[in-house]
């Protein structure tokens, strides 16, 4: 059953989701060196390490991922124009645009690594991707918000176990952060100062944050029955947590493990909450607290530079992407004029 997987918290889950057969795992391994940088003189240990850590990991496994398909389809590098065109056209009703343009980036970065003109550069490749985008192309699927009504019921409906306490605690600081899942489970609890009108998550680093400088979001108290700081005080308590990882998994005995929980597990937390109210939980996710946010603040009428203020995005335009439909009937014009 759908749910019964949903119901149980699998710290394994923290594994990388490449989504590739077991046959070019090996390649992925011998390809990471497309994010290497070549250098014509001897680095030292400690200047390696820093450039190691110029590229996350993840982006070095996804750009290994993306060449490994690439060589395993018969292409090599350097490529020519036509083998990149011939590759991109093949793969056309078999993968997303999305994916064939980072397969296309991460086959011109390979090049460049290399002192290679890129075949991404050439006339022919621009026309065949062009071509793709208009034949086949279509609005990125966005994770569903997770509203303020909605979310308030999902908290109506649990209960008093440790899973529901913990769930409580991640549901609400979740949404009132703003946080992504990856800022979400990332926490420690030394991350959490309390003062008078709530308390202050430091966050240490983001995915638009690389370099650690940091910055510090304010959580309140809240108005209602579901108060954030409340609910992240009943999961210390309960579970005892005293420093280190904020947010973890609990097993199906009510035993609270010393591990961080996992990105993947918080989207299987909101699909189960979600469906446990009767919605559909397909095309909610771990990203639907932060969407929901922003779009229930919109539409109580919060100024988009508060809303920003506590998500960290840096422009409007990046914040009109997840504040959705949430102000599509304020001072609408038909509604002017019917």
């Amino acid at each position: 059953m759908f749910y019964s997987r949903l119901t149980r918290d699998n710290p394994l889950l923290s594994r990388s989701k490449i989504d590739l057969t077991e046959g070019l795992l090996p390649w992925i391994e011998r390809r990471l060196v497309v994010c290497e940088i070549n250098f014509t003189t001897k680095l030292s240990d400690k200047v390696a390490g820093y450039v190691e850590q110029g590229l996350a990991e993840n982006t070095r496994r996804a750009y290994a991922a993306d060449l490994a398909h690439f060589e395993a389809w018969g292409g090599s590098i350097p490529a020519s124009d036509a083998t990149v065109a011939s590759y991109l056209a093949e793969h056309a009703d078999l993968l997303s645009v999305a994916t064939l343009c980072r397969r296309l980036a991460t086959i011109s970065q390979a090049h460049t690594k290399k002192g290679l003109t890129s075949p991404a550069s050439s006339e022919l490749v621009k026309a065949t991707i062009k071509g793709i985008k208009r034949s086949l192309g279509k609005a990125q699927t966005e994770a569903k918000p997770l509203l303020k009504d909605d979310l308030l019921a999902i908290l109506d409906g649990t209960g008093n176990d440790v899973k529901s306490i913990r769930d409580r605690a991640l549901l609400l600081v979740g949404f009132a952060g703003g946080f992504r899942r990856s800022e979400l489970v990332g926490l420690d609890k030394e991350d959490v100062e309390h003062v008078r009108q709530g308390m202050i998550v430091h966050l240490r680093r983001s995915k638009t944050d690389p370099e650690g400088a940091g910055r510090k979001i304010g959580i309140p108290f809240g108005r209602t029955r579901w108060c954030p700081v409340g609910a992240l005080d009943d999961w210390l308590s309960q579970s005892g947590i005293k420093e280190g990882p904020l947010i973890r998994p609990v097993n199906r005995h009510g035993q609270v493990l010393d591990q961080r929980l996992s990105g993947e597990a918080v989207a299987l937390v909101v699909k189960e909450r979600v469906g446990a109210i009767g919605l559909d939980p397909s095309g909610y996710s771990g990203h639907s607290l932060r969407a929901g946010f922003a779009t229930s603040a919109a539409m109580a009428g919060a100024a988009t530079w508060k809303i920003r203020a506590q998500t960290g995005h840096a422009s409007d335009a990046m914040l009109g992407r997840y504040i959705r439909d949430g102000d599509i009937f304020v001072e609408n014009a038909a509604g002017v004029l019917l």
